[in-house]
């Protein structure tokens, strides 16, 4: 799991040099809107944590910093099916030895057929040349045709809130923000998810079961009444949960759709990382 490490910058020549720059993909897999084609609608959240990037000075008390980001998708075959780069530029500070930067990120929603893939991400710092990161992770895409299905959890640093507009950010009709890297540091004391539920077509009661676990046993537990079910078409379900006293450590989070005996209809799974000794930086912004 990538952590947003608070690095002090010091100031060198008029330009603060910081370490490689990272990269952080979160990736949501959701039904495709075009359902006579099978594949999926990618949702892929890419957060550049600020603090590793160099801050040049600009002008007196102005110091600002950019990350040049390439986002690719590969097919099996190594071919480009997606490909975009996009420069990325935080607020200007006239201070850059603050411990906390808020991150930036960007969104992108990409429909793809059912295959398999790599997607990959190269970030390079403008201001400090040959520092690049890198990151690449398999991205299987494999439809559904028969019984309920769930989408990927989106896990969320604060409450789905619902939103009647339409941007990049929204889905389901909720605006969604993010917690880069599934990371609730110090100050968190709730967990927060989105999910998607396709294809129950029969009228039924159904419920909700979270758990949250650790590979060391410690966890949490609770349960819900799934509400507004849309036969046949697609149910929005905003999630929470409470983080109370749980250690530092990494965490399994599962939601479980249960039927009226309480089996399992359908279930998904994310990661997430607690850690309460430090805070993180707020809620990823989008650049202007």
């Amino acid at each position: 799991m990538r952590l947003l490490p608070l690095l002090i910058l010091a100031l060198v020549a008029s330009v603060a040099r910081a370490a490689t720059p990272q990269l952080i993909l979160d990736v949501a897999r959701f039904r495709n809107q075009n359902l006579t084609v099978k594949g999926a609608e990618v949702e892929i959240y890419v957060t550049v944590p600020t603090q590793s990037l160099t801050y040049k000075q600009r002008a007196p008390k102005a110091f600002q910093a950019a990350a040049v980001v390439t986002l690719e998708i590969l097919r099996a075959d190594g071919k480009p099916a997606y490909q975009e780069t996009i420069t990325l530029k935080p607020p200007v500070l006239n201070d850059t030895t603050a411990a906390i930067k808020n991150p930036l990120s960007f969104q992108k929603r990409i429909a793809l057929p059912d295959g398999s893939y790599t997607l990959r991400g190269r970030v390079r710092d403008q201001y400090h040349a040959g520092v690049e990161g890198t990151v690449e992770m398999p991205l299987v895409l494999q439809s559904t045709s028969k019984g309920a299905a769930m989408s990927d959890l989106v896990v969320l640093a604060r409450p789905a809130a619902k939103s009647p507009g339409q941007n990049n950010f929204t889905r389901g009709g909720y605006l969604l923000t993010r917690a880069p890297g599934g990371l609730y540091a110090r100050g968190a004391e709730r967990l927060y998810f989105y999910a998607e539920l396709y294809q129950v077509t029969q009228s039924q009661k159904l419920s909700l079961r979270y758990r949250l676990q650790s590979e060391e046993g410690a966890g949490a537990e609770a349960e819900a009444p799934l509400e507004h079910i849309d036969l046949g078409r697609v149910t929005s379900i905003a999630g929470e949960m409470p983080l109370g006293p749980l250690p530092t450590g990494s965490y399994t989070l599962q939601v479980d759709v249960l039927d009226a005996r309480k089996q399992v209809v359908v279930t998904q799974t994310a990661r997430v990382r607690r850690e309460t000794e430090t805070f993180a930086p707020a809620g990823a912004v989008a650049p202007k």
